[in-house]
């Protein structure tokens, strides 16, 4: 089992709210009981699609994910909702969550505009550092994702690292850290000891 502590601490002296599951069903379970009646937007996550969240919540609540609805109209729609959920791609030790994007809607909407986010982060997302979870995010999560597309960057062919390349295919286009909840939002981190997503 992994030993959260030290993440949960860091993060809570951050002002966020962590709650710590064994298992994804645990988390979902969870979710699926704390939204209730609610406008809800998902970024595009393999952690929450690994999740089965979706169908869970879009049973009580208005469900809205690019992934499942139209692209364009979704990601604006998701924008406007009271409630976001994400993951992140990677989560330093020290309590930095990490995530880079291409379109801009997932970074964008864990920033503002919402009544609360959840990140939802499965164990292969944490790093002992926070120069270990930007590492994480350009160099793992960021090739899988450009490789999953069918995309032809340097790092989605060669599978290994970050080029920093100038593809107009590029799937990297803006690396966001937290360092704590934006003012107004309340933010809550979900930490599953399980690897999910990229």
């Amino acid at each position: 089992m992994t030993d959260f502590t030290k993440v949960q601490q860091a993060l809570e002296r951050r002002g966020y709210t962590v709650r710590t599951f064994a298992a994804a069903e645990e988390a979902a379970a969870y979710l699926d009981g704390a939204i209730d009646g609610k406008t809800v937007g998902f970024g595009g996550s393999a952690t929450l699609d690994a999740l089965g969240v979706y169908d869970k919540l879009a049973a009580h609540n208005t469900v809205i994910w690019h992934w499942k609805q139209e692209a364009n109209a979704a990601r604006k729609a998701a924008m406007q909702t009271q409630v976001y959920l994400s993951s992140a791609n990677g989560l330093a030790e020290s309590g930095e969550i990490v995530n880079i994007d291409g379109t801009g809607n997932r970074v964008s909407a864990t920033l503002f505009g919402h009544e609360k986010v959840y990140f939802v982060i499965g164990r292969n997302k944490l790093a002992p550092t926070y120069e270990a979870a930007v590492y994480r995010a350009r160099n793992v999560a960021a090739p899988q994702r450009a490789r999953q597309l069918g995309k032809k960057t340097p790092c989605a062919v060669k599978a290994d690292r970050c080029y920093d390349c100038r593809s107009p295919e590029r799937v990297c286009r803006a690396l966001v850290t937290l360092w704590g909840p934006m003012l107004g939002m309340e933010t809550e981190v979900l930490l599953v000891d399980e690897d999910l997503g990229l």
